[in-house]
């Protein structure tokens, strides 16, 4: 056996080209291993965590990087229907945060988060639906495959939203956040998915076959943006459910 392991080296390493293939294949494999493992890590955006998912997203990620959607353009949202964000938003200070470059899951670049804002967003979700048990319920989130806790609006409200009752994709799920970053996703009326882009606290959702008031909402980084955040949701609770709370 070792004869024959010698033979090869030597084969391979007299033949240059033949070397440069080899190389370019173990470090292709070895970079799709990695990138496989941390996109199983950082939570699959509801794909399957297996490798034909892990394919799946990867096709998704080639047609981003091919077309190039801007997705802090608001332009493709509606300009008409109902807006909960009653007064303006602040602006976000500071530069908008790195977006980690696969699109399933979609996530930022991890920033420092104080303690007991990330406790208050993690605990958002069910304490609504706690407070409002008639219109809201949670359970693990249906669009990220159960890696986040979801909050949906309940499907015998006469006033669910229309779009909410015939949605198979979204299935009446409001908002959920990421454990992994501290971001969220958010079910949001065009107008306001629009307010909440232009004044710098999210970005529209890569895929165009989902609702187009889905919205990333970036990770408070303390209190007064998790109020903001906070804002944004039951901005979302209203748009879902046609109550406001």
């Amino acid at each position: 056996m070792a004869e024959i392991i010698d033979r090869l080296i030597s084969a391979v390493s007299s033949r240059p080209v033949l070397t440069g293939l080899c190389a370019t294949a173990i470090l292709g494999i070895a970079w799709t291993i990695n990138d496989f493992l941390a996109w199983k890590a950082f939570g699959t955006g509801g794909t399957p965590p297996t490798w034909s998912g892990y394919l799946r997203m990867t096709k998704f990620r080639l047609n981003h990087l091919l077309t190039r959607p801007n997705l802090l353009d608001p332009s493709p949202l509606s300009t008409t229907g109902p807006s909960y964000l009653r007064t303006p938003l602040p602006p976000r200070v500071g530069p908008r945060p790195r977006i980690m470059p696969r699109i399933m899951p979609q996530r930022q670049v991890p920033e420092p988060i104080p303690a007991e804002t990330r406790g208050r967003l993690l605990g958002l979700v069910v304490r609504l639906a706690e407070e409002r048990p008639d219109l809201l319920q949670h359970r693990p989130s249906h669009t990220e495959g159960g890696w986040a806790e979801g909050l949906y609006a309940r499907a015998e409200l006469p006033t669910l939203n229309p779009e909410a009752r015939e949605d198979r994709m979204l299935a009446r799920e409001i908002a959920h956040a990421h454990p992994s970053d501290g971001s969220l996703h958010v079910w949001l009326s065009g107008p306001d998915a629009r307010k909440v882009i232009e004044a710098g606290w999210g970005q529209r959702f890569p895929l165009k076959f989902v609702r187009s008031g889905w919205t990333m909402v970036y990770a408070p980084r303390g209190e007064e943006e998790m109020d903001v955040v906070e804002r944004i949701v039951k901005a979302g609770v209203a748009w879902v459910t046609g109550v406001e709370i």
